[in-house]
C-alpha cells in the first residue's frame, strides 16, 4: 500500500522516482517495450535494455514479475517493468500513481488507480482524471503543484540554453533505423555528423556536449527528437538529473505529502 508507481521512466521520471525514492518511498516504474528515452545515463527505463542502471547512487533493475518486483524493492533498488496499459497496477495495490509518460495527453490514467493520483505535464486536469497535475514547462511555474486545472498546453519549442532552443535539438533526418556516430557525453562540433537514419545524415547544428541520444538501432521516424546537445559544455550534465527533472520531481513530492496529510495515510 505504501508503494509509488510511476507510469514512464525517461529522464524527468527518473527526477521523481529518484526524488521520491531519497525521500523513503518504496518506487515502481513502468515503461514500453523499446522505450525512446534521450538522456539515457540518467533514465532508469535503460534497466529495459541493460539489466540495471545506477542514477546518482540510485540503483534500478529490470524485473519481469510480481516476486521480482518485490525482490527487487527488499534489496533496496527501484524495478523497472514492460507494461505499457498498467495492467500491473492493480495487482500490486499502489499508494500512489504518477503518470509522467509525457505523451502530451492522458494515456489512460484515472484517479481510481489509485488513493493519490498525479499527472505530469500536460494532458491532465487536476480534480476530474488525476488528483493534481505538476507543470513542466520551463519558467516562473516549474514544479508547481496544481490543485484545479490544467498544466501549460505544450508550445513544441524546446527550453532557451545559452540562447539556443531548437538549434540544440536532433532530430531524424528521415525514417529508418537510427545509427549513432558518438556516445553521450561526448564533445560534438557544429557542422559535425552526429548519426544517421534511413541513410541520412544527421549534422549537429552547434557546439557542445551531447547531453542524450537514443538507443542505437531503434527505428524512428522523421522529425523526431532524437537527441540533444548542451552548449554549456559541461560534460557532468549529461550524467547527472537535470533542474527540471529536480524541480519537477519536488513539486511530485510535495503533492504527495500534501494528500497523505490531508487523508491521514
Amino acid at each position: 500500500m505504501d508503494t509509488i508507481i510511476i507510469r514512464g521512466g525517461g529522464d524527468i521520471a527518473t527526477g521523481i522516482g529518484h526524488r521520491l525514492y531519497m525521500a523513503g518511498f518504496k518506487v515502481v516504474m513502468l515503461d514500453i517495450e523499446k522505450p525512446l528515452a534521450i538522456r539515457r545515463k540518467v533514465s532508469f527505463c535503460e534497466a529495459i535494455y541493460m539489466g540495471e542502471i545506477a542514477v546518482e547512487g540510485v540503483k534500478a533493475v529490470l524485473a519481469k514479475n510480481l516476486d521480482e518486483i518485490y525482490n527487487t524493492i527488499d534489496i533496496g533498488a527501484i524495478p523497472v517493468c514492460v507494461d505499457e496499459k498498467g495492467e500491473i497496477i492493480n495487482r500490486l495495490n499502489p499508494m500512489v500513481v504518477v503518470d509522467s509518460i509525457l505523451a502530451k495527453k492522458n494515456l489512460g490514467t484515472t484517479k481510481n488507480m489509485a488513493p493519490i493520483t498525479i499527472g505530469v505535464g500536460p494532458g491532465f486536469e487536476a480534480g476530474v482524471d488525476v488528483d493534481l497535475v505538476v507543470e513542466t514547462k520551463r519558467g516562473h511555474f516549474l514544479g508547481k503543484v496544481i490543485h484545479n486545472g490544467k498544466a501549460e498546453n505544450n508550445t513544441g519549442i524546446p527550453g532557451d540554453v545559452m540562447g539556443y532552443k531548437e538549434e540544440r535539438i536532433i532530430r531524424a533526418s528521415a525514417n529508418g533505423i537510427f545509427k549513432s556516430y558518438y556516445d553521450i557525453g561526448s564533445k560534438i562540433e557544429a557542422g559535425e555528423i552526429v548519426g544517421e537514419t534511413g541513410g541520412i545524415k544527421i549534422p549537429a547544428k552547434i557546439s557542445g556536449i551531447l547531453r542524450g541520444i537514443i538507443k542505437e538501432g531503434l527505428y524512428v521516424k522523421e522529425g523526431l527528437k532524437i537527441g540533444d546537445i548542451d552548449p554549456r559544455g559541461i560534460e557532468d550534465y549529461a550524467y547527472t538529473i537535470s533542474d527540471k527533472a529536480r524541480a519537477v520531481g519536488g513539486g511530485v513530492l510535495e503533492g504527495i505529502m500534501y494528500l497523505m496529510r490531508g487523508r491521514r495515510f
